[in-house]
This record gives structure tokens, sequence and C-alpha cells, in this order.
């Protein structure tokens, strides 16, 4: 078993309601209409059983991002633009927590009235793989919450490890850290590529359930039951995702990616199976199942598809594709795909308008349409779907940069345009380039 260590009080975590602070340029809305003008915005927690507390926002503060929970569980998560020093009543916050969840509230407690215990059954062994590569401040960070839930629910018969997953780091300080840790478990790969080492841990481990996490997330103190509840609900499903909130919104780039969606896929759980009636490009339809930052899958599954394609998610080349792959491929091959939002994550969003820029090209326009590519040469059947989703893509897209130019949308026109040509890029042959690189990888640590 882990053995937990406590954060220290003097680290920063979204769910603990700190204030963040940043660019003087940040703003928006959660519907992606807002100047651009805005600064940082407050991460406020609410627990809808416990009384309210006043919010008082800074002279730096232009808004304020609120994650609302009953009894601990996440239930809504809204943003809001506000003056600065702008000062909410617990009045107020009841006005706005009945606006934006009320209908949920009363689902949750509906549904806490009429559940029946599930039946018991034998927990999975779990193995926590973080793989990571340079960045051993965001793995203490991310080590540490995980190190802190409480692993004795899961009884003294399971059997549960953590893992880490050094990505040919350029020195040795992810090793010294891990080194720092007697209950978590270091191995190298030497590959290049995030599916290389993502596929390191799965011949890594022996266990019933391998969870994947970023190095730039923390978990919620509930992720543990989170996870155990959506396998007890659903023991067949080969694959869980689970809802990424932002750890922090301190800069312009934060504030923007989180108002225009970030990685959120709502609160209600989802149990993906081989067809939807709502959605005519299923399962083609790229981003519905979840991101790769929080995942985990049924080993044995997992082994049965091969693992992750290494030629998706190689790094800096082609930084993006390999979740939206292995997601997919575990729902063609038959299994669910469940999504649970108390399964939950907080992300560290890229804190730089460029930075930013560069995910929408490689991860969300040419990571996206190298997948897209692959599975619409390998997989004949869904070709139409696939066809249809580029055409919608595109079209997006090219709407998108239009209303760019003017106060309709955010975001930048630069950065709508690098998605649209890291699409382009995608398309017109990436993931056969891509799998030429790779191979050269492979050939140099033969």
């Amino acid at each position: 078993m882990l053995l937990p260590l406590p954060l220290t009080p003097s680290e920063p975590h979204a769910s603990a309601g700190f204030v963040f602070w940043g660019d003087p340029q940040v703003g928006g809305t959660q519907t992606c209409t807002l100047a651009r003008k805005a600064m940082s915005y407050q991460i406020r927690e609410l627990e809808v059983t416990r009384p309210l507390q006043s919010l008082a926002l800074s002279e730096r503060e232009t808004g304020a991002a609120f994650l609302l929970r009953r009894k601990g569980k996440p239930i809504a998560f809204w943003m809001e633009e506000l003056p600065a020093n702008h000062v909410l009543t617990p009045s107020d916050l009841a006005r706005r927590i009945s606006q934006e969840a009320r209908e949920k509230l009363v689902c949750e407690s509906l549904r806490e009235e009429l559940a029946v215990a599930p039946e018991p059954s034998r927990l999975p062994s779990l193995c926590v793989a973080v793989c990571t590569k340079d960045r051993p401040e965001r793995l203490a960070r991310c080590l540490r919450s995980v190190r802190a839930l409480k692993w004795d629910a899961l009884g003294s018969a399971v059997r549960a490890e953590l893992l880490v997953v050094d990505n040919a780091s350029s020195d040795e300080r992810t090793r010294e850290l891990v080194s720092t840790f007697d209950d978590v478990r270091y191995v190298l790969e030497p590959k290049p590529g995030l599916n290389f080492a993502r596929n390191r841990a799965l011949r890594a481990t022996s266990c019933d359930l391998l969870a994947y996490l970023d190095d730039d997330v923390t978990v919620d103190s509930g992720w543990l039951q989170g996870l155990m509840e959506a396998w007890a609900e659903n023991p067949d499903a080969a694959a869980f995702t689970g809802q990424v909130l932002p750890y922090a919104l301190a800069t312009r780039a934060q504030v923007l990616f989180e108002q225009c969606g970030g990685f959120r896929r709502g609160f209600d759980k989802v149990r993906y199976g081989q067809a939807r009636v709502d959605d005519e490009s299923y399962p083609c339809s790229s981003g519905i199942f979840g991101t790769g930052a929080n995942m985990a899958f049924q080993r044995a599954t997992l082994e049965e598809l091969g693992g992750f394609d290494e030629a998706l998610d190689t790094g800096a080349a082609l930084p993006g594709g390999g979740d939206h792959d292995i997601f997919y491929r575990v729902v063609r091959a038959g299994y669910p795909l469940v999504y649970d939002p108390g399964y939950l994550v907080f992300h560290e969003h890229r804190r730089e308008i460029e930075a930013l820029r560069r995910q929408y090209g490689g991860s969300w326009g040419r990571g996206l349409m190298a997948f897209v590519a692959k599975s619409y040469a390998q997989d004949a059947p869904q070709r139409s779907k696939f066809r249809r989703l580029v055409v919608r893509w595109f079209l997006r897209r090219i709407r998108e940069l239009a209303k760019s130019f003017s106060a309709q949308e955010p975001l930048r026109p630069d950065m709508v345009a690098a998605e649209l040509w890291g699409g382009v890029v995608g398309l017109c042959g990436e993931y056969g380039r891509s799998l030429r690189r790779v191979e050269r990888i492979r050939s140099e640590f033969a």
C-alpha cells in the first residue's frame, strides 16, 4: 500500500479556494464573449452543505471561477467576470448557485435517496503511472497529491503502487526526486515520446487497473473514490476518464483556455458504448471521451489492443492524438468506456499565450488530424463518419477565424490559424511521417 503524505500548507491547490495572481490582460467568461482586458480569476470552492462565506476580489482580480460540491462530490463549475475589489455576499453566492446548478442539486439529492448500494466485490489492484520529462517540480506536486489520498479505503488486501516513468529526461533530477519517496517506483523509458512512456508503464505493472496521470495535474481528494466508484458500477468497462478542471487561472492564456471550455466534460456520468443516437459522427467525434491527463484502463484489455500507438503523442513533432486513438480503439473493439466527474484532477494550463498557440496547432490540429488520417485508412466502415467530422471541423475553425477579428471571439487570429494549419498538416501525411520517425527512434535504441 502507498503511504499518505499530506500536502504542505503553503502549496496551492485549486480545490482549496486559493487566490491566484496573474497577467494584467487576462479575461473572459465561460461563453467566450468577453473583452480581453481581464486579469486573473480567483478560484473558489463552494460546499452547499456548509455555510457560505463571502468572496472578496482583490484590485488585480476581475473574475472568479467556482467549483460547487455537494457532500464533497463535484456538481458544477462556472466562471464569471466581476469588477476588481468586488465582494459577493453569501446571499449573492446562494443566488448564483441556484442559477447555475439548481436542477443538478435536485438530481443529486434524488440519486442519493434512491441509490442502491452495489454488491460487494473484489476491488482491483491499481497502478498509478505518471509519465514525465524534465519537470521535477510539477512531478513532485503531482506525487504529493496522489500520496495524500486515503489509500487505506482500498483495504489491506488490495495492492496499489505509484509508478514514475522518466521519458528521456535530459538530466538526473527526476530520478533524484523519485529516490526521495520510499513508496514510488522509478522506471526509465529512453525513447522520447509520451506513448513510448505509456507503453513502458504497461509493461512495468501487473495490476488490474492502470491509471495514467500527466505530471502537471494534482488529484482531487475524491479522485481515488471516484475511480473505484466508476469501476464498481461498470466492472465490464475497459477504460475510464474523469473530469479535468483548472489548477490555476493566473494568466491570460490560462483564463482564455478555460473560458473556451478547457478540458471539462460536464458533471454527468456517461457510459459510452457502440453507438449514440445523438451523434452521427460517433465514435469518431474528437474529444468527447475525455483527455489523456486523467485516464485509466483495464490492463488486460490495453495489452489485448496492443497498447498505445507510439507514432502518436511523440513529443514536439506530433504532440497529440494518442488519447483520441486509444479511446476510439477501445470503443471500436466493443468495450464500454466510462466518464465519471468524481474522478477529478486539476490541470495546470499553459501560462503563456505562445505556448497555448502551439497547443492549438500541435495537439488539437496536427495531432487530431493525424489520428483521423490513421483511422480513416485502417477502419474502412467508419470512413463516412470521418469525412463528415473533417468537414465540420474545418468549417467550425473557419467560422472561428472570421470571428477572431472581432470581439465575438476571444481567440487571436493567429491561434485559430495555427489550429487550422495544424489540421492541414495532420491530414497531409503527418501520420506516415511520424511512423518513419518512430522507426528511426526504435533503431537508435535497439
